[in-house]
This record gives C-alpha cells, structure tokens and sequence, in this order.
C-alpha cells in the first residue's frame, strides 16, 4: 500500500483568552484530536459552521498556527519538527489559497508581481525566465498574459482568486489547503473556479484539503469528505456515503440546508433546536447532544464522548449511528 501523502494525527490547537482586566484567562479548545490521511492527487472536504475548527486544522497543518499537540508528516518528514532550512523546502510544496481574493494580494503589487514573487524567493529560475513563467501560469489559470501588469483593483473577484491560485501553483506544490476558495464569488464563477482546481488537480496531480461549508460545493470536487463539529471529526467517509447516507446527525442537518434546484422537492429541513457548547467549556459528552434530534438519544451522550470509529467503509462519532440519523418529527 502506498504511504499517505499527507498524515495528520490527534491535531489539538487551543487559544488563550482574558486575562489582566478582562477577568481570569480561559481557553478556547478550537481543534481536539483531528487525524487523517490524504493521498496524492486526493481532494478530501473538511465542512461545518462557522467556528467548527475547519480554517485553523487548515493552517496548523502548514504552521503558519503553533499546534498545541499532535503530530503532522508530509511525504515523510515531521512538519513540527522541521528546522527553518526544512521548513523552508516545505513551504514550497505546500500552499495555500485564501478565502478572499482582494485582501490576500498586495495592492502595490501587479498581479504578475505578486505570482513572481514566490520564483524569486526560491530561486527557482533566473531572473529573465521569470516574466515567460509567470505568463504561463496565467494561461494555465484561465488569465490573459496582459492581466500581469493588473493591480488588484483592476481584476475582477474570479480573476484575482485565480491570481492567488496561480500564485500558490507558482513554486510547484504537491499539496494545497483552500481555505473556502470560492465562498466570496458568485454562484457562476464559484463553478468556473471548481472545474479549474479539478483540472489542476487531474494535469499535476494535486492533493486537495478543500476547506467550506458548504457540502454541495465540496461534493463537486472532493473524493472524501470529513464533517466537522465543535473542533472534531463526526463523520469521515467517501463523499457518496456521506452526502446520500449519512450516519450523524449533525451531517444530516448540514445536508437538509443545502439549497435543492428542484422547485417540487418536499425534502424536510432540519432545524435544529437548543445552544452550541461555548468554546471555553466543552461538555463532558457528545458536543451535539445539546442540539441532536436523534430518537435514541440518552444519558450517555450527555456524559460520555463517542470516540470515532469504523462502521462500514465510513467513520463516525456517535453512540447510536448504527440506527442511522432520523429526521425529527414534522
């Protein structure tokens, strides 16, 4: 069996918070015990609401975040561990591209500045093979070679997001993090923006960690998709299983809100009901009791924490997932 491209294990990043005027200090357990793999030329989609934990697995992975604990190894080598001359050669094989496509360019810089930027740093090519790079990787991103001498102002959203794409393409990565890459464009664009990322994916054979929230954008592109709830993993599988049979309750809500084109579906929403823990004091059980609809619910998740285990080809966190998520009464 070939090894993991990329292998992230009981991933823990905390925050600390208060302290001096603001009262006593408190932490904010923001991701707790996140593992998985991912293969080369695998997308795997991290989904949950806002604050689940999913932008900060994202950049703890490449350390641009200090992990509090756990232990991540890319191609073999311990990120954690790795020295700034290490460190530096892994920079180049993993990148990043960002949620909005305007703030993440420099607006002093054209926008064939800032794709050159990474070759210069690296020294990746001389100096004079530089500009024919940079018009190439624009070509290769859908761009004019003339959008080079562009400032950020002067290009549209799609256009500066596929800047920041070729930007991260640039140094020639195997492994990107887009952290909610098209969730600032519009609906028309957002596609546009996918079918190149999976045409990116398929020439060089890219390993994805397709950050969102929504699952009808990371079903388009993802081979596996990992939900996420209150800084851990509920559920992980192969994006059939989790979109047509999911086994949380919390992955059935997500897919109940995804917006459906048919004008005569009678697909109930699930609405859920009661407070999402606070940050600072996570509970002693599940994390969604206090929100879950599932008729089995009892004692025990409010008291005991489900650990994620198999079941069938899938993973998931929930005491009661053999009887499968149920919709609440109407």
């Amino acid at each position: 069996m070939t090894a993991p491209l990329l292998e992230v294990r009981d991933l823990v990043k905390r925050y600390a918070t208060g302290g001096l005027a603001r009262g006593p200090r408190a932490v904010v357990h923001a991701v707790n015990g996140v593992s998985f793999d991912l293969a080369a030329g695998e997308t795997l989609g991290l989904v949950g609401e806002s604050g689940s934990g999913k932008s900060t697995v994202g950049r703890t992975i490449l350390r641009l975040t200090p992990a509090t604990a756990g232990a991540v190894r890319f191609d073999g080598v311990d990120v954690f561990a790795a020295g700034a001359a290490e460190l530096r050669g892994l920079r180049r094989r993993m990148q990043l591209v960002f949620q909005d496509p305007y703030s993440s360019l420099n607006p002093r810089m054209t926008a064939g500045a800032a794709v050159a930027e990474g070759l210069e740093i690296h020294r990746l090519l001389p100096r004079q093979e530089i500009p024919a790079r940079v018009a190439g990787l624009f070509e290769e991103v859908g761009l004019e070679p003339a959008h080079t001498a562009r400032y950020p102002h002067e290009l549209s959203g799609g256009q500066r997001q596929r800047v920041g794409i070729a930007r991260a393409l640039a140094v020639g990565p195997a492994f990107l993090v887009c952290d909610e890459p098209v969730s600032a464009l519009d609906v028309s664009v957002q596609a546009q923006v996918l079918n190149l990322l999976g045409e990116l994916q398929r020439r060089r054979r890219l390993a994805f960690l397709f950050i969102a929230h929504d699952l009808a954008v990371v079903r388009q592109l993802a081979h596996r998709v990992a939900v996420m709830y209150f800084g851990r993993i509920v559920e992980l599988g192969t994006t059939e299983q989790v979109v047509h049979r999911p086994l949380h309750p919390y992955t059935a809500a997500l897919l109940s809100a995804v917006p459906e084109p048919d004008p005569a579906s009678r697909r109930r929403r699930i609405v859920l009901s009661g407070e999402p823990p606070r940050p600072t004091a996570p509970p002693p059980g599940c994390p969604f009791a206090s929100r879950c609809f599932h008729p089995k619910k009892d004692e025990r998740c409010r008291t005991e924490l489900p650990a994620l285990r198999g079941l069938g080809d899938a993973l998931v966190a929930c005491h009661h997932a053999e009887t499968g998520p149920l919709t609440p009464d109407p």
